[in-house]
């Protein structure tokens, strides 16, 4: 038994559920295959899920300041993990079924539920049935890294997606990971009331950062408790009690660090090992991610990549955008590319850290004649009033072509504020057009031009 459709994607996550709407609205006929929870990484165990985390813990944080505003509580902030997590449940839960009608509502389109593995280029199976189609879009993502490690597989280790079904507090949570996820969870749980270590093998941590970026991370981390092991080259974790130790060093007398339970966050690894690509020759790179060309496809004609599982991108919004360049070549006869955009991320601790395009030791690196600006969150009055000024603005432009070349806010409100200077990026327009704007008083934007018009050569 088989059937037969213009286009199957395969894989709900972000970029799919679009892809596959798109498609279907132009009169294709297309079918979508989950294997297991509708809406991918970011709805299920991702973005959605943690940001619900992060604003539980900054409300735990906040009435923790109360008094520093004026306002009265009586007795200790307490924490109701089951309800934090039932939240988080319900947030997600709404998502993924909204997800799931929408896909199975959608006209010309074919909701299949199971795991689907190629057979030939133009070819899958799901559930013992053959599916044919003319394009295939693999958009099946990734999953957490657990890497070899001596002891790994005798302690129990939380990933970003089991740490999700946790309703308790742990009372010390080690963290092997110095970067996006590991601190995120690591101020989480700490807000919560949880003693919190972590872990970086690297000599500080979110190595990719600035070193000032990367310190002033750390030290709104260890104001609030956490405590942060860096340099940790020859790691090994062993069972310990009923908790877990993980040793830091291998040299006698070496750190050991001993907790309740343990967070591994030191990456993903792509969905692509169970897909039976080699009965389509799709080509993976050396970690298995799909490679693909600068408008997603792969090796094989009528197979393209989209999301995570690329290696492409690694967030929600370059897996969007592999949709739209996707569609654009498809159906718009527009050509778009990859290489059109520009690196954009955040990390989402409070305060959160928005960066986009060079680092100023990536623009070093390169020779440019650079001019740069900086601004302590202690001189932008809308932190001020808000009783919230950890961190920095600071923005890198080229001297000669005058175009803005990067950007770091690590400050209240600078994931939303760093899209001015994105939106100019865009648009490659000089930095004086930014400088000249009026923006409105008071929030941390305006602000950003007044940095552009005390700029100085980057030393």
């Amino acid at each position: 038994m088989s059937r037969r459709y213009d286009a199957v994607i395969i894989g709900t996550g972000q970029a799919g559920p679009s892809l596959a709407a798109r498609l279907a609205a132009a009169g294709k006929q297309v079918a979508i295959i989950e294997r297991k929870r509708f809406g991918g990484t970011c709805v299920n165990n991702g973005c959605m899920p943690t940001k619900t985390l992060v604003a539980s813990a900054y409300a735990a944080h906040l009435a923790r300041r109360a008094a520093e505003y004026g306002v009265m509580l009586d007795g200790p902030v307490r924490i109701d993990m089951k309800r934090v997590k039932a939240r988080k449940d319900q947030v997600v839960g709404n998502a993924t079924r909204n997800i799931e009608k929408w896909l199975k509502g959608t006209p010309n389109l074919a909701v299949i539920e199971g795991h689907a593995r190629f057979e030939s280029p133009t070819s899958v199976s799901v559930n013992g049935e053959r599916i044919d189609a003319q394009r295939f879009f693999i958009n099946v993502g990734g999953r957490a890294l657990v890497p070899p490690m001596p002891g790994i597989d005798g302690v129990n280790v939380l990933t970003n997606s089991t740490i999700m079904d946790v309703d308790f507090l742990p009372e010390h949570l080690l963290i092997i990971g110095g970067s996006y996820i590991g601190l995120e969870f690591g101020q989480i749980y700490r807000r919560f009331g949880a003693r919190v270590t972590i872990i970086e093998k690297a000599p500080r941590i979110i190595g990719r950062e600035d070193p000032d970026v990367s310190q002033a991370v750390r030290d709104i981390l260890a104001n609030e408790g956490v405590s942060i092991e860096t340099g940790a080259e020859c790691l090994s974790v062993e069972k310990r009690g009923p908790g877990v130790a993980v040793r830091l060093d291998c040299a006698d007398g070496a750190r050991v660090i001993e907790g309740s339970h343990l967070l591994m966050a030191v990456g993903r690894v792509p969905n692509t090992d169970d897909l039976g690509l080699e009965h389509a020759g799709v080509k993976t790179d050396a970690r298995g991610y799909i490679t693909v060309d600068d408008t997603l496809r792969t090796s094989v004609p009528g197979i393209w990549a989209i999301g995570d599982c690329n290696g492409r991108g690694a967030f929600t919004h370059t897996s969007y955008n592999d949709y739209e360049i996707a569609a654009a070549n498809l159906l718009n006869d527009d050509t778009r590319s990859v290489n059109d955009r520009l690196t954009a991320y955040g990390l989402f601790t409070d305060p959160p850290l928005a960066r986009v395009g060079l680092t100023d030791t990536e623009i070093r690196k390169s020779g440019r004649r650079a001019l740069t600006g900086m601004r302590p969150m202690t001189r932008v009055g809308r932190a001020v009033e808000k009783g919230e000024t950890q961190g920095f603005m600071k923005i890198t432009v080229d001297a000669d072509s005058k175009e803005i070349l990067g950007a770091a806010i690590l400050g209240v409100g600078g994931d939303e504020a760093i899209h001015c200077i994105l939106d100019l990026m865009y648009a490659r327009a000089p930095y004086t057009v930014l400088q000249r704007a009026v923006h409105i008083h008071p929030t941390v934007a305006e602000l950003i031009p007044t940095i552009l018009g005390e700029l100085k050569p980057l030393a």
